[in-house]
């Protein structure tokens, strides 16, 4: 079940990238939109985080995995509540373009090839992230998503300083 979720948190994280290009970073968004966006990235990279705790050679990069995985947990739960009281759906599970462009390429990879992909892919799916939320935290039609786009933006900048950090410590 471990691997399972693991699994599912990589192809979530790969598919940041093509999930903000697939959305324009924000374009014309509507709320429900970016709910799902949001929900999937955080269960992408929760698994990706996972994953890093098993498949990466480098403590730094475990240990910004296990960062990953609690964070973007702890903000599923957040958007989950924000979404509730904007009486919006969140996604449950990753979807299947997710799941076979973000998290398979993960599940082939170890050590130092795992570790390059997928910091790699933490500053490009990072900084896609923040263009979006960005945009939901002054265009969001309702004032419950728009504070939570808000106040998810500082941890998803911390994210990206860390894998850049980590791409310079290499």
């Amino acid at each position: 079940m471990k691997r399972m979720l693991a699994g599912v948190c990589c192809l979530a994280l790969c598919c940041l990238p093509v999930l903000a290009q697939k959305t324009g970073a924000g374009a014309g968004m509507t709320d429900q939109q970016f709910v799902n966006f949001a929900a999937q990235t955080d269960m992408v990279e929760a698994n990706l985080g996972q994953l890093a705790q098993t498949a990466s050679s480098s403590q730094d990069v475990q240990s910004y995995g296990q960062t990953l995985a609690t964070d973007h947990t702890q903000d599923y739960s957040n958007l989950s509540t924000a979404a509730q009281q904007a009486n919006l759906t969140v996604p449950n599970a990753i979807d299947t373009m997710n799941n076979k462009t973000m998290i398979g390429p993960f599940q082939k990879l170890k050590g130092k090839a795992f570790d390059h992909k997928y910091i790699q892919e933490m500053i490009a799916g990072h900084t896609k992230a923040i263009a979006v939320y960005k945009k939901e935290a002054t265009a969001a039609t309702n004032p419950q998503i728009q504070q939570y786009a808000q106040s998810a933006l500082p941890v998803l900048q911390k994210h990206l300083d860390d894998a850049k950090a980590l791409l310079k410590g290499k």
